[in-house]
């Protein structure tokens, strides 16, 4: 069992070109695993490859609601083409589907949530064909998520998966719960004290840790490239939060994720 597990981070991104190695081997010298986040196949495939290269990495293949691709009449919306999909989720690696879900930040609603929603339940339904965990996106579209998602829940229901990065309430975070589903947070909370309320009231067991690196390294290194190294800084100040002891906080959330991969 590693000593702390970061579920949500993006190795694959071009962030990591010039030293990629380095930071995997600080990945494995703090005794970290992750998982590789794909956002299109291109970035799926490469998640995948990386997770078969290294012990410790996992993959999670998906389209996220706002991936575009340029060509030579502008920009258009990625797609979720099945079968190339098919392809990489065979991967013993692959432990989840996703990043997936809903984005009205950057994208209005009136607009695009028919395209959005026809992408989300696709990857839905191909999580649920192969019996994987979903791995949710969601910005200004908690509301929208849960109108479709707790149709599909239940207790008989193979439903499950984790709200990354998650900025909602508790009402929003109970309702998630009530089909199984976790969350999970970013070093944010090192130094916002927006999502305590959350962090605090949780049971332990729906509650997840990530760096989402590149992005929002925690405080020390808040300002900087983030890396899965660091999710060492979000467990800690989980439990602090919660007012628990570091080590059985710490694993805890090792055994949520292992469970979570299967």
């Amino acid at each position: 069992m590693p000593k702390y597990f970061d579920i949500h981070s993006h190795l694959n991104f071009r962030d990591y070109d010039k030293d990629r190695q380095e930071v995997i081997k600080r990945l494995k010298e703090s005794d970290t695993h992750t998982i590789v986040i794909g956002t299109d196949f291109a970035s799926s495939q490469s998640a995948v490859e990386l997770a078969n290269a290294h012990e410790g990495l996992y993959a999670s293949i998906g389209v996220h609601p706002i991936r575009e691709t340029s060509s030579s009449n502008g920009t258009s919306p990625v797609d979720f083409d099945v079968a190339e999909f098919e392809k990489l989720v065979k991967h013993p690696k692959v432990v989840a589907v996703g990043e997936c879900g809903l984005d009205f930040y950057h994208a209005k609603k009136e607009t695009d949530f028919e395209r959005q929603k026809k992408l989300f339940l696709d990857q839905v339904a191909f999580a649920l064909e192969h019996d994987k965990p979903l791995m949710i996106h969601a910005r200004n579209a908690y509301e929208e998520l849960l109108e479709i998602l707790e149709p599909l829940g239940g207790p008989t229901a193979k439903l499950r998966g984790n709200v990354h990065f998650f900025a909602g309430n508790w009402e929003v975070a109970q309702r998630f719960f009530a089909f199984d589903f976790t969350v999970s947070f970013t070093g944010v909370i090192t130094f916002v004290r927006d999502y305590d309320e959350v962090i605090k009231k949780a049971p332990l067991e729906r509650l997840m840790a990530e760096t989402d690196a590149p992005f929002v390294a925690p405080v020390p290194y808040r300002g900087g490239r983030n890396e899965p190294s660091y999710v060492s800084e979000v467990v800690k100040s989980m439990a602090a939060i919660r007012g628990e002891d570091e080590e059985q906080v710490r694993i805890a959330l090792v055994n949520n994720a292992l469970r979570m991969i299967g």
